[in-house]
């Protein structure tokens, strides 16, 4: 009877980040340099905020793979997937402004009331937010230059004459003057009263 031989390769940790190192590079310097890559840690922070309920056996290096690959296409021009990105989560930004409006109104105290609206407010502005950029993305918005200033050294631009300002009279400095005389009597006397 056959056996079935065992794979003597050994099985990679999923959540262990691999780097590779380029020629002439210490292990520190392909660490920090892996480490600095916005690809990295995005997929650190996937991994940490995954839901439980998705299965564990998703690996770390598969999930950076996929973040550089829609880096590439991103660079590349094709908007799609930030599209469909933005889109995603204005309509989760919209449940959410939504769930907190509800819970707020089941709330008996003013407290949990207030701080459950202010939530939906600030997730009902992010889903304005998002809606608008997806809109600049679709449409970016024109730009009319009235004028155009271009030049390789010193420059003055004169647009129209100035216009004409109103004659304003010079104000003197006049110096502080004591008032001593109101309707012809001496407000300070000089001589002290008798204390009542």
């Amino acid at each position: 009877m056959a056996t079935k031989k065992k794979s003597t390769a050994p099985t990679r940790d999923k959540n262990a980040l691999c780097v590779g190192q380029l020629k002439g590079e210490s292990p520190d310097k392909a660490l920090a340099r892996a480490m600095s890559m916005p690809e990295t840690q995005a997929a650190l922070t996937i991994r940490q905020w995954q839901d439980p309920t998705l299965p564990e056996n998703i690996g770390i290096n598969e999930t950076l793979d996929e973040l550089s690959e829609q880096a590439k296409t991103l660079k590349a021009g094709c908007m799609d997937r930030a599209e469909g990105m933005l889109l995603a989560q204005a309509h989760t930004l919209d449940e959410l402004f939504n769930h907190l409006a509800r819970k707020a109104y089941r709330q008996e105290y003013i407290s949990n009331y207030e701080s459950f609206l202010k939530l939906a407010f600030k997730a009902q502005n992010q889903c304005r937010m998002t809606l608008e950029t997806l809109s600049n993305i679709k449409n970016p918005p024109v730009v009319y230059a009235k004028q155009a200033n271009i030049s390789n050294g010193p420059q003055q631009v004169n647009n129209g004459m100035p216009a004409q300002a109103p004659h304003v009279e010079e104000i003197k400095n006049q110096p502080n003057e004591l008032l001593e005389v109101i309707d012809g009597t001496r407000l300070d006397t000089g001589t002290t009263q008798e204390t009542i």
